[in-house]
């Protein structure tokens, strides 16, 4: 009796799912509910767990490969045998189950794998990558000693020290660079940086929203003195809740008075209309460093207290980063933050998460300069860039939005 593994439906809405990566490789043993594979959707990496304790005989869905839901990834059974890769009907509506196929019954090994020249390399860290290129090494001759036979820098060093051959007189060869960031062609010269699947997602959704409505600039100067004073008196007592009391809740928070002041914001366009929306569920931009961004939405914003939004931009935030997001937590957002300001930028024009109304970007916030009642100051300033769509806004309802929001961050108490 062997078991099948399907795609499961990940979220409402959610169809199709790409595999990004193996965990576990043919010949590998598994135990029920431990991680077996990822796959992307919108953005969202996710961990498919194994359906049942036993040894991976099958993998059907290559990475890279886009899946329906429902659709055959892997057979899981026994140890020392396979699956004749006959007809396997499927049942979309389970994510996994039990089914009777055909075995074919081969001696057992103790560990079995792949020839050494074509198996594959799994994980491969920058550094392993880099040491490898600037010593020629063909990593498929490499012998793992890491966990789950993971090559290891020391693997790599011993490799070289060994004498044995490389790529010095075999040729080019592709480096696998899957973690981290890109993969990397290692050739001399100039290096290929192969698009990775949040890549090409973020670049097809850029391209459609600048071809979708037209972007118009509106920038304001707020001052975060009082946001300032507000945060180092409450910040200690945030942290005995377990919160980190950061800038972007108060943010948030000033984004949502300006939505209810002027709800027209808060929509979207339609050929029939536009479409107000009745909840304010605000988009956080959040970068995954050199792998690209992703926008978890926090919904219901409108009825979140400081304390609420400062948890749900923590959670978010951490999860965002540790690839812990579900597929129904990146979408239905109305408006989108993006906190460009930690990298160091003043003021930037970001590019509408369509198909929602606007945009506002944050700076970094600077001590400046500032003229108050006739009189120099030094005061902690930002920029807020907000950009808009001006099929649904014009100019005048765009900065009204903004000054709404620019009052309540330098009125905050």
């Amino acid at each position: 009796m062997a078991t099948k593994v399907l795609v499961p439906r990940l979220g409402e809405g959610v169809d199709e799912v790409t595999v990004t990566k193996w965990l576990k490789q043919v010949g590998d043993s598994i135990n029920e509910l431990e991680p077996l594979l990822e796959v992307n959707t919108d953005k969202v990496d996710t961990e498919i767990p194994a359906p049942a304790s036993g040894m991976v005989l099958q993998i059907v869905a290559q990475e890279g490969q886009a899946a329906r839901v429902g659709e055959l990834l892997a057979i899981i059974g026994l140890a020392g045998e396979v699956v004749d890769s006959g007809q396997l009907a499927v049942d979309s509506s389970k994510p996994a189950e039990k089914v009777s196929v055909p075995i074919v019954t081969r001696p057992p090994t103790a560990n079995y794998q792949q020839p050494t020249t074509n198996r594959d390399l799994g994980f491969i860290s920058p550094v392993v990558a880099k040491i490898a290129a600037e010593h020629g090494v063909i990593l498929t001759q490499v012998q793992g000693t890491g966990l789950n036979g993971r090559i290891t820098k020391n693997d790599v060093l011993a490799f070289v020290e060994s004498g044995k051959k490389t790529t010095t007189d075999r040729g080019p060869q592709t480096i696998a660079h899957r973690p981290q960031g890109p993969s990397v062609v290692a050739i001399e010269g100039d290096q290929l940086i192969k698009h990775t699947i949040i890549r090409k997602s973020i670049a097809e959704h850029m391209v459609m929203s600048k071809s979708t409505s037209p972007h118009v600039l509106t920038v304001m100067e707020a001052d975060m003195s009082r946001v300032a004073k507000h945060r180092a008196a409450n910040k200690a007592v945030f942290e005995r809740d377990g919160v980190n009391l950061t800038f972007t809740a108060y943010f948030m928070t000033a984004i949502v008075a300006g939505l209810k002041a002027y709800p027209m914001v808060n929509s979207s366009w339609s050929d029939e209309g536009v479409l107000v929306h009745k909840n304010v569920n605000i988009g956080m931009a959040t970068s995954l460093g050199e792998e690209g961004l992703i926008v978890p939405v926090i919904k219901g914003a409108e009825n979140h207290s400081l304390l609420a939004m400062a948890r749900s931009v923590n959670d978010l935030a951490n999860r965002a980063r540790n690839k812990k997001l579900q597929p129904d937590e990146v979408k239905g957002g109305t408006f989108t933050l993006t906190n460009h300001g930690i990298s160091g930028s003043l003021f930037a024009f970001p590019i509408i998460n369509q198909p929602q109304c606007g945009i506002l970007g944050v700076g970094a916030m600077q001590k400046r300069v500032v003229v108050i009642d006739d009189a120099i100051a030094i005061r902690p300033m930002v920029y807020m860039s907000f950009v808009f769509d001006h099929r649904i806004l014009d100019g005048a309802s765009a900065d009204w939005f903004l000054a709404k929001v620019k009052e309540t961050l330098e009125n905050w108490s």
